[in-house]
């Protein structure tokens, strides 16, 4: 038996919808912040006056991209074991005398320079998106920084949301997150109502949120085992969904397939919400990545452009790589997409067919030259129309003959 791609069997999938906004198109085109914190932004960076402010923002940018993640004490220990093993054999090569002092120095300077020195929405928008009956009442948001999962998450759902965590470490950066809410102080009643500041995520187990953010966060802690059990605790208080964001990096992929793999195959003893997760986006399968599974490792990110901040020195458009990760608790009712094939890089349309990059629900990666001869019509419009993070109406199916070399 072998697989094959077809497109999404039911007749209507477009649901009377145009083919370029097809339901499998997730992406946004260009996003703005929001006016209101733009303005209560800008008061503040005038108010601080910043020398070379656009300057210590891309060098920062540029050190978060790079960072990695920190080393174990185990790996530390083995990699400086095959450091002094070379040392000493390199002394014995050159007939060079070391005592055990000069060996160490040797040592911890190779350390340092091969070892990482670590330093301690459109996510969102497909849950909308695919989940429309999702009306979330509640959000937690650890490593919340300024705030903005509570203006990205209030843009797509409004008043539904009845409370709002955000649990930041920094006090300070809690005061910026809700001076900007505030319009710099110059509102007495801030922008966004009901959201709260902690520096501690919530000690009681069974105080759970419909909606759980983690951006940027999970790269922050200082060892894989902080890691995961800030992770487990994160989805016991998570109801329906849990939402990470990391870095578009290899690094960054590789922390949420680390954290898709422990959610879904681990049983968490401690949990009050018995209900196992299931994953809701990216992947359309839950079996190991097909990126992490060749001889060179590619990172699944995807891209977002955006107006940044009106600052001297900034660009008018920028573009943000990032990977993310949905976990759910429950199969959303009338989600016709969970079965299509993800788009994992940019379309390449062409004249009477368009290339497509895809990751199928059988767990591999493919290259589909969509036509309208083979695909038909409907599929072969919507893959012309769709960018790199939507979805294509196209599953896949088993079928008796194997396919011909011409296919």
């Amino acid at each position: 038996m072998s697989s094959a791609v077809h497109p999404q069997p039911q007749v209507d999938f477009l649901q009377g919808a145009p083919h370029r906004k097809h339901p499998g198109v997730t992406s946004l085109r260009t996003l703005r912040l929001p006016e209101e914190l733009q303005r209560a932004a800008q008061s503040i960076i005038l108010s601080a006056r910043i020398n070379g402010l656009s300057h210590r923002v891309r060098h920062l940018t540029q050190f978060l991209w790079s960072r990695k993640r920190p080393v174990d004490d185990l790996t530390l220990r083995q990699r400086a074991t095959s450091l002094e093993k070379m040392v000493l054999q390199r002394a014995k090569e050159i007939q060079e005398d070391m005592d055990d002092a000069h060996v160490k120095r040797k040592v911890l300077t190779q350390l340092k320079k091969t070892t990482y020195h670590w330093t301690p929405v459109r996510a969102l928008n497909e849950i909308l998106k695919r989940d429309p009956s999702f009306a979330p009442h509640s959000l937690l948001d650890f490593g919340s920084g300024l705030g903005t999962a509570v203006w990205a998450s209030h843009s797509c759902w409004g008043d539904t949301l009845k409370e709002m965590v955000c649990v930041e470490s920094s006090g300070p950066m809690n005061d910026l997150a809700e001076r900007l809410l505030n319009d710099d102080g110059e509102k007495a009643q801030p922008h966004i109502k009901q959201v709260y500041f902690r520096q501690f995520l919530p000690v009681s187990p069974k105080v759970q949120f419909d909606l759980v953010l983690a951006a940027f966060s999970l790269s922050e802690l200082a060892s894989k085992k902080e890691r995961l059990e800030t992770l487990r605790t994160l989805w016991r208080k998570t109801s329906s969904y849990l939402v990470l964001v990391e870095n578009g990096t290899k690094e960054g992929h590789q922390i949420l397939m680390e954290a898709r793999d422990t959610l879904l195959k681990t049983q968490d003893q401690k949990a009050v919400d018995s209900r196992t997760a299931s994953v809701f986006a990216p992947c359309p399968h839950e079996m190991a990545c097909p990126k992490l599974a060749g001889l060179h490792i590619v990172p699944c990110n995807f891209t977002q452009h955006y107006h940044p901040l009106p600052a001297p020195g900034s660009l008018v458009r920028q573009t943000e790589t990032f990977s993310f990760l949905i976990l759910s608790r429950s199969d959303p009712k009338g989600d016709m997409g969970r079965d299509w094939a993800r788009l994992v890089a940019p379309v390449l349309p062409r004249p009477r067919h368009v290339h497509c990059h895809t990751c199928g629900p059988d767990g591999q990666l493919h290259h589909l030259v969509v036509t309208r001869k083979k695909h038909g019509r409907d599929v072969y419009r919507c893959a012309r129309s769709s960018d790199w993070g939507d979805q294509l109406p196209i599953i896949q199916q088993e079928e008796a003959d194997p396919p011909s070399d011409s296919e």
